[in-house]
């Protein structure tokens, strides 16, 4: 799945604005999410965590207007300390490794679906609190779902594809995401294999959408036919997981 997340239109960000773009794409977005009531206000977070995220992201921003510019294995994590004006030191102590530099953004969402699940309303099933998460973020563009075609988006995903060390690294973030989903639906086997289709369905979806606009669609043009591949998605994956009423 794409966690782009702060990455894929990100999963959470792209570009030199890699966390702009992403936030920037969803504040722009068509449609509210399907549950009721207002969202949750975040958690208040001290001062400094505040400044240790903004860091994070600061670093981050300047390694993938990088990493855009010039690919990914023509930078090095030298340059990039120097680009924001810490030691290679200093730097790893944020991200042990290059590839995080522009991943990170991606563990933000490792326990989006875990949350989803953990936060469904009462009398709401998993797999329907995840469903309408889904067309949610869909109807807001949301970078996570791949409906994304800010441009800033889509080049960070050309980078992310066409770069083998990013997507093995995009694998263990998802490997992660399964990971929390299953001891959000309870640990143990089933859960471990419920959790295992649940985030290979979403990955796919978000994909698909990606791959259609990444073909010149516009994300407009795509949004039908991705909540059409979501529901029989959907269906699938209740045939499948619940028991039958």
């Amino acid at each position: 799945m794409v966690m782009s997340g702060e990455t894929a239109c990100g999963g959470n960000g792209n570009g030199s604005a890699a966390g702009a773009v992403g936030e920037g794409a969803r504040a722009q977005g068509r449609g509210r999410d399907r549950g009721q009531g207002e969202p949750a206000a975040p958690p208040r977070i001290s001062l400094r965590e505040r400044k240790k995220q903004l860091t994070y992201r600061a670093i981050s921003d300047a390694a993938i207007a990088m990493f855009l510019e010039r690919g990914f294995d023509k930078v090095s994590v030298a340059e990039v300390a120097a680009a924001a004006d810490i030691s290679k030191p200093t730097l790893f102590r944020y991200f042990p490794a290059k590839e995080d530099l522009a991943l990170h953004r991606f563990a933000d969402h490792e326990d989006e679906a875990a949350r989803v699940v953990d936060g469904r309303g009462p009398g709401e099933s998993p797999l329907a609190a995840l469903h309408r998460h889904f067309l949610a973020g869909l109807d807001r563009r949301d970078p996570v779902t791949g409906l994304c075609d800010v441009p800033q988006v889509l080049a960070f995903h050309r980078l992310l594809y066409g770069t083998p060390a990013l997507v093995a690294r995009l694998y263990a973030y998802q490997g992660r995401s399964e990971a929390a989903l299953a001891r959000a639906l309870g640990d143990g086997v089933t859960a471990r294999l419920a959790a295992g289709q649940i985030i290979a369905v979403l990955r796919i979806l978000a994909e698909e959408n990606w791959r259609r606009i990444d073909a010149g669609e516009s994300a407009d043009a795509v949004y039908a036919g991705a909540v059409r591949a979501a529901e029989e998605a959907f269906v699938q994956l209740r045939r499948g997981l619940e028991p039958e009423g």
